[in-house]
């Protein structure tokens, strides 16, 4: 969630001067930008050190060196490994 403001360097100049200029209109305004999309359904993985199928439409993928399980049925059943 607070991936977005990592990325943001703020320099001292604006700081300490008006903040207006600003192109985004605060910090907050980004986390609720953030969590609103998670509301919407937007949801990522489970992440787990052993993954296991949940139902009959779970399937096991390999990509980019790591084990995923992915379902046709059900998205809650999202899995990665490690």
């Amino acid at each position: 969630m607070f991936s977005a403001l990592r990325s943001i360097v703020i320099p001292r100049a604006l700081i300490s001067s008006n903040l207006n200029q600003f192109p985004f209109k605060s910090a907050t305004s980004l986390v609720k930008s953030n969590s609103i999309s998670a509301e919407n359904g937007i949801r990522g993985m489970k992440v787990r050190s052993s993954v296991k199928k949940m139902c009959d439409g779970c399937y096991f993928a390999r990509r980019r060196k790591r084990l995923f399980v992915l379902c046709k049925n059900d998205p809650k059943h999202k899995q990665r490994q490690g």
